[in-house]
């Protein structure tokens, strides 16, 4: 019987997470989840519905009804003005309850799953055999925001990207509700110095060597 294979890919904004998570997905034939478009769709039914990406309340009613397959405006949801409201909305509390249970279920599909986020293996799954925590420096992941969004016609300095890139690492960080921390059994994975092939090489790896422990 094939076990269970949880892949838990955690880091900061621009950190590469994402991708690295797609190309595991893809190389091990998993379904994959990236959980910060959760918190973007949230963000952005809030902002839709006029009300404030701090107005808690607000924020929990639009979570509830957030459903996986509404995830398909990928330009719009990961834009800045996206990725601004999800960080503030994922603050809530009752935010990440409400999206606790769908993360889970998605999670524990037979044969396993790939997820990328700020909280997997820490809070959404503690029991992943293989977890990869994917970090740069904040002046690298600044770089690559801009570079991401000003290729798709959004205009903002670079010097405000890094402030946004700063106070998202901030923000998410302290938060009182599954803050972003590296696991104590996660695997630093710095792409700093590293182009995406290079990544998902070291990411790849990691994951061969739990999957060696995992038997």
């Amino acid at each position: 019987m094939r076990s269970n294979l949880i892949i838990a890919v955690d880091g900061p904004a621009a950190s590469g997470k994402g991708t690295v998570a797609a190309r595991l997905a893809r190389h091990y034939g998993l379904p994959f989840l990236d959980t910060g478009l959760l918190y973007r769709a949230v963000g952005l039914a809030v902002l839709d519905a006029g009300a404030s990406p701090d107005d808690a309340e607000a924020a929990a009613a639009a979570a509830r009804r957030i459903d996986l397959s509404a995830l398909t405006d990928h330009e719009r949801l990961t834009g800045r003005e996206a990725g601004e409201a999800a960080s503030r909305v994922a603050s809530h509390a009752e935010v990440r309850a409400v999206l606790f249970d769908v993360q889970r279920t998605f999670a524990a599909q037979a044969g396993g799953a790939v997820l990328d986020g700020r909280d997997i293996g820490t809070v959404i799954a503690p029991d992943a055999p293989a977890k990869l925590f994917v970090t740069a420096t904040p002046e690298v992941r600044a770089r690559r925001r801009w570079a991401q969004l000003t290729a798709r016609g959004e205009v903002i300095a670079f010097e405000d990207m890094l402030a946004d890139i700063q106070r998202r690492d901030a923000r998410d960080a302290g938060r009182g509700s599954a803050p972003m921390v590296q696991a104590p059994d996660a695997v630093l994975l710095d792409t700093s110095e590293m182009d995406i092939d290079a990544a998902f090489d070291a990411a790849r790896r990691i994951v061969e060597t739990a999957r060696a422990r995992q038997g």
